[in-house]
């Protein structure tokens, strides 16, 4: 038999606030049963509980309201597992990336720079695919897929090295120009949705940056700080070139990233 109760009623029984749950049905997730006419009182069936703490369970989740919809409407039992079993999916990668950030702290908090091996090399100019756009830091992220994906799309039997270059402005304005690319042949033909690029030559001190990229700001400043120290800045973007990343093997652990900071030559280092 489902009766029907007093939102502040409803309220001690779902352990939603009435501020709550008058969201939720201003917003059309959650609407009472009746309404009274002369006094605007709502009122909401004991059938709706097990509804009002299923969305009390998501949003524990941190579910977004729009995918809370989704289950709550869901006609099909598959559909609500899909919408489910993707918020899971996200969930587990932010625990996953939470942990990394943890053991990067306590990392941090260690006295001592990290040991860093610097290595100085010449690249000598060459020919590429490439995509480029004016990059926000914070979605460079999905926006390295698309433009990795692009690459993807046209390497073939191409076995090069690829890698990204980040202008000055990408760090000092949290927004800048990002190239990726995947080096060619200097013959190598046009292909639809890239650009041929031509990289210039210089010599770079590069430092292997391993695992996954939580703590990716650590290598970035002790080798910073070593080109400050013992080398001649040249101008440039900082490139970082991907012998091993995220298609290459399923563990971050795994990830290899190089990082080339451009200087003017190869310092003399006194032993």
């Amino acid at each position: 038999m489902t009766a029907t109760v007093t939102v502040g009623e409803f309220s001690r029984l779902t352990h939603l606030s009435v501020k709550t749950l008058h969201h939720y049905h201003d917003i059309g997730l959650l609407a009472p049963v009746a309404i009274d006419a002369s006094s605007g009182y709502r009122r909401y069936g004991t059938d709706q509980v097990d509804t009002a703490l299923l969305i009390r369970r998501l949003r524990e989740l941190r579910m977004p309201l729009p995918d809370v919809r989704a289950v709550v409407e869901a006609s099909d039992g598959p559909a609500r597992e899909e919408t489910l079993r993707a918020h899971l999916e996200r969930m587990e990668q932010e625990l996953a990336h939470t942990r990394d950030v943890v053991t990067s702290l306590r990392e941090l908090l260690t006295p001592g720079r990290p040991v860093l091996d610097v290595q100085y090399r010449f690249i000598p100019p060459f020919r590429a695919y490439g995509v480029s756009g004016h990059v926000v830091r914070d979605e460079i992220g999905p926006w390295c897929e698309y433009a990795f994906g692009k690459l993807d799309g046209v390497a073939g039997d191409i076995r090069a090295t690829s890698g990204a270059t980040y202008s000055d402005e990408f760090f000092t304005d949290d927004a800048g120009e990002v190239v990726t690319f995947l080096p060619v042949a200097p013959d190598q033909p046009p292909a639809d949705g890239v650009e041929l690029v031509d990289l210039p030559g210089g010599y770079f001190a590069i430092a292997v940056h391993a695992g996954p990229m939580t703590d990716f700001d650590r290598t970035y400043g002790a080798l910073g700080s070593h080109v400050a120290e013992y080398c001649e800045v040249a101008p440039g973007p900082i490139r970082e070139l991907y012998p091993i990343g995220p298609g290459d093997v399923p563990d971050p652990a795994d990830y290899r990233t190089e990082v080339c900071w451009p200087i003017q030559r190869i310092p003399v280092l006194k032993g």
